[in-house]
């Protein structure tokens, strides 16, 4: 079934009172840039570091890259032949790729890609997000949207469609839909212990624990609600804190909207796409400590940077990416 671009099944949901932002906290810091890094192409949509401490991101002409974040310099590892979004660092210098219009593929050090996933439950993968592997092989893996494409993403963002995925693939290449009817789902961590996952969902303005072993294996907890804003991809950086990029504040129109009859986020999209609302223009992300608490909340809205959906940190280099950006950014290191 191709993605749709029309908005024709708007589901109603109320959302949480956003929370109240009442100024600066003591994890609020400065989003703030102390050195951009040419990547050689646009749209650096997840940033995530591999073992050796090089970066890598993928563009939108299907390049994956890797990064020296110190030098700048980079090389190209390949070319998925579609449009890359959330990276993992695999085994033998491969790398696992969510990749938009091929599904979950893993790309070789000589730049050849095998496709792993390409259906789910009989439909063709589209779409699939954000990608973490177990020890022993596993790899578990989102799928944002099974309705809309990746150039009108906003149109889910207004129907709420709720038809985000968590799949596992086995070793032995049995793929398993986890869990269905997510909002947007999103960024991906396995905990270091691997007993759990934790689940962003950009819709549902959360980032949920999904238990793999123990007495709770199959269930899930909240780690993180009522975020004030949209978390998109996630990393669990060296300092044992799970990053996440916040791609836009709450937008008080759109949780109004969600409540009422769907016909009014219909006429919504429907309107020119210039005069429809836009997000906020903000760069930002978050850190928070392995038990949900708030550690780091670093923004800025200088308009320098924007639209962050992506953040990783390694050793104390902290990255930002954002899928309408030409660079990545390196960021001062927050103290805790």
């Amino acid at each position: 079934m191709p993605l749709t671009r029309r908005l024709t099944s708007p589901r109603r949901w109320t959302p949480p009172p956003a929370p109240a932002e009442q100024g600066r906290t003591p994890h609020t810091g400065h989003f703030a840039v102390t050195r951009r890094v040419a990547i050689g192409g646009h749209g650096p949509e997840d940033v995530i570091f591999d073992g050796k401490g090089g970066l890598l991101a993928g563009l939108d002409d299907g390049s994956v890259v890797r990064i020296d974040p110190a030098s700048g310099a980079r090389t190209r590892v390949g070319n998925t032949g579609g449009r890359p979004l959330g990276l993992e660092p695999s085994t033998d210098d491969s790398v696992l790729i969510c990749d938009h219009d091929r599904g979950l593929l893993r790309m070789s050090a000589d730049g050849s890609v095998e496709v792993l996933v390409d259906t789910v439950a009989g439909r063709p993968l589209t779409f699939a997000s954000n990608v973490v592997e177990g020890p022993d092989g596993t790899i578990w893996f989102t799928v944002s949207t099974r309705r809309w494409d990746l150039e009108h993403y906003v149109g889910d963002v207004i129907e709420h469609s709720c038809t985000g995925l968590l799949v596992r693939r086995d070793p032995d290449g049995t793929v398993t839909v986890l869990r269905d009817g997510l909002k947007f789902a999103n960024g991906l961590v396995l905990a270091p212990d691997a007993s759990h996952l934790l689940v962003a969902e950009t819709t549902g303005y959360r980032v949920s624990r999904y238990w793999l072993t123990g007495p709770k294996a199959g269930t899930v907890e909240p780690f993180v609600e009522n975020l004030p804003g949209m978390p998109d991809n996630m990393s669990l950086g060296s300092d044992k804190l799970v990053w996440v990029a916040i791609a836009a504040p709450r937008n008080a129109l759109l949780d109004r909207l969600l409540t009422l009859p769907g016909v009014l986020r219909v006429l919504l999209w429907n309107l020119p796409p210039a005069i429809r609302p836009k997000p906020t223009p903000i760069a930002w992300v978050m850190a928070f400590d392995l038990d949900g608490t708030l550690v780091h909340d670093l923004r800025t809205s200088d308009g320098l940077y924007g639209f962050v959906t992506g953040v990783a940190e390694h050793n104390g280099t902290l990255v930002a990416g954002s899928v309408s950006e030409d660079d990545v950014v390196v960021l001062a290191s927050p103290s805790r």
